[in-house]
């Protein structure tokens, strides 16, 4: 079964009100591959004006969530809030947010859960770091990250898995083709056994982890992988060559 192409470009904490309209003007101007979705991530700062000069058929998304409706908790954005916005999209579970803001797997399958619940559509962040991969725990650890979100939703035709290796991220590493293609296939394996084939026929796995416009079209060939979690690279002009990877 054919699956839609998916690039997302996150941009992190990176990026000014002049820094973001460039981008946007360049993606609006660019020849992109039509049959490719795209998505992009600024900081919730920007989100809006995102939305207002992003061309139609370019999605945006917050790079977080949080999975309470309203309420006191200072520094987060709702569901709703973004629904409003026209925000369709969130990443949920970034190692960034695991490492450094402690982020447990089942808190992200709570925001998971009710990002779908609201209407988003989840990009789902899984990774092992190197040690873990050294240790020949990384199946291991990314099914873990997955049976989290899987005690939560039923329902994953609203999510996008991003697999990205925590010690690629940022790093100029990146995983071979081959070490890429296994871990997703995997994944799709895993798909299969706790959601359903036709879940895992349909479920987009992408890649992330230094994707770069010279290794994204090799990344692309693969069976397994269908598209790219973009970092450092989508805030450059060649984020145009890595969204026309699969043409």
């Amino acid at each position: 079964m054919a699956r839609q192409f998916f690039v997302g470009g996150n941009f992190k904490m990176n990026g000014s009100v002049k820094t973001i309209t460039s981008i946007i003007e360049n993606l609006n101007n660019a020849k992109l591959d039509a049959s490719t979705e795209v998505v992009i991530a600024p900081s919730s700062l920007y989100l809006l004006i995102a939305r207002e000069h992003l061309r139609q058929g370019l999605e945006v998304a917050a790079q977080n969530v949080f999975d309470k409706p309203n309420g006191a908790f200072t520094g987060e954005i709702s569901v709703e809030q973004l629904k409003e916005s026209n925000i369709t999209w969130t990443l949920v579970g970034h190692s960034e947010r695991r490492v450094i803001l402690q982020e447990e797997d089942s808190f992200i399958a709570n925001k998971t859960k009710a990002a779908l619940d609201g209407g988003l559509n989840v990009i789902l962040c899984i990774g092992e770091t190197l040690e873990q991969r050294e240790a020949n725990k990384t199946i291991d650890i990314v099914t873990y990250q997955l049976n989290a979100v899987a005690e939560k939703v039923q329902d994953w035709s609203h999510i996008v898995i991003a697999y990205e290796p925590v010690w690629a991220i940022g790093t100029g590493k990146v995983a071979s083709t081959e070490q890429a293609q296994e871990v997703h296939a995997a994944i799709r394996s895993w798909l299969v056994t706790k959601v359903s084939k036709e879940t895992s026929e349909k479920t987009r796995i992408i890649y992330g982890g230094s994707v770069s416009e010279k290794n994204s079209r090799e990344l692309a060939k693969q069976p397994d992988i269908d598209g790219f979690l973009v970092g450092g690279a989508s805030l450059k002009p060649a984020f145009v060559d890595i969204i026309n990877s699969n043409s």
